[in-house]
């Protein structure tokens, strides 16, 4: 019997590498007592989607395969309402790991939502200090922004300013961009700007969803809503960007921004891929080989939904269990899960250590996959 723990981070929790441990606890405690005992094998492999942690596991891989050794870097820089604060990177050999969350994060600003002006411009600040360290390749993940700025924090950043049509510089945040109408790259960081970055989405929202799917998420509400969609549609026009480009409108429009930048200093767009995280992270951990050789593979995150299936972990390991059973186990399930999976949520005490009740709903969820 071997048993692949492959959870993404149950936000706010417990990381991907915590609710690996503690799944993988509950699933030896469920073997314990089965048939299978003497030749059981329980392995972890901590999962990400582009969301929070990303940039941790993606390191780590490159550390295991290339055998060079990493460092995490840890700088001054701003959160995403402009606040003094500290985020920490990756960077193995000439590769940079970034999460957008660690400077630009939800959580860090969950008491001061300013969805119209909140930006990226902290998330810059790691980017332009990672070229300096020699980095040649940014990985950033995209996930679990809290700005919808459309990347031009992260231009700000690096030398670049947005002007409307008199000439003026904008504000920061989102939705100043109604009135843009350049962006003037005079001053711009050359070395940052033209490195080649490869961005790790969790959704495949296009321009326009940045606010209308994920503005309420970061407390704009009605016109709010309204107003950050006309900014990301005015963005869209000035950088020759396609409305319907998929991808597009993950962490708040950050590709947009980005890609245009690359594309207009490259002339080609080759220097900035957007990929899907799910598969992305999956590739980077051998993850298909590993399900093949397993007989039941275990997952999960803090709310199984609707979008769980489009992209996250949970929907990519979904997507390549063929022969292995899927569980998942969840704090909370709104929707079904797939045909063929199984579904645990924990137990409804929230008091209650989260280690503990992970290891509990994997002892619960190996016991149903052995009586099945």
């Amino acid at each position: 019997m071997r048993i692949l723990v492959a959870p993404d981070s149950f936000k706010g929790t417990a990381t991907a590498a915590e609710a690996a441990a503690a799944i993988a606890l509950g699933a030896r405690r469920a073997l314990g007592s089965s048939p299978h005992a003497a030749t059981a094998q329980v392995t972890t492999l901590p999962m990400a989607d582009g969301g929070e942690g990303t940039a941790e596991v993606l390191a780590s891989a490159a550390v295991h395969r290339d055998g060079t050794a990493g460092q995490t870097i840890t700088l001054p820089t701003t959160d995403a309402i402009g606040r003094l604060t500290e985020a920490s990177y990756q960077l193995v050999g000439d590769t940079a790991f970034i999460d957008v969350a660690a400077a630009t994060g939800l959580p860090a600003v969950s008491d001061a939502l300013d969805p119209l002006h909140a930006d990226s411009y902290g998330t810059g600040v790691l980017l332009a200090d990672a070229e300096s360290r020699g980095a040649k390749h940014i990985v950033l993940g995209l996930g679990g922004s809290a700005s919808i700025d459309g990347g031009l924090g992260i231009l700000a950043a690096l030398g670049a300013a947005a002007h409307d049509s008199r000439g003026y510089a904008l504000p920061k945040g989102g939705a100043p961009l109604v009135n843009l109408d350049h962006i003037d790259t005079a001053q711009l960081n050359m070395k940052a700007a033209m490195l080649d970055y490869t961005l790790v989405t969790d959704t495949r929202a296009v321009p326009i969803q940045a606010a209308t799917m994920y503005g309420p998420q970061k407390g704009a509400e009605g016109e709010q809503v309204a107003l950050l969609a006309g900014a990301m549609l005015k963005l869209c026009e000035v950088t020759d960007t396609d409305l319907q480009a998929e991808f597009l409108g993950a962490a708040g429009g950050i590709p947009i921004a980005l890609s245009w930048l690359s594309r207009t200093l490259w002339g080609t767009a080759e220097h900035c891929r957007i990929v899907p995280g799910g598969r992305y992270v999956a590739e980077a951990l051998d993850l298909p080989a590993r399900i093949a050789e397993a007989d039941l593979v275990l997952t999960g995150e803090g709310r199984f939904d609707d979008q769980s299936l489009t992209g996250k972990v949970v929907g990519t390991l979904a997507e390549m269990t063929g022969p292995p059973t899927l569980g998942i186990i969840a704090g909370s399930a709104t929707a079904p899960a797939p045909q063929g999976a199984l579904l645990e949520e924990l137990d409804g005490d929230e008091r209650g250590d989260v280690a503990q009740r992970l290891s509990s709903a994997a002892e619960r969820l190996v016991h149903s996959f052995l009586q099945s």
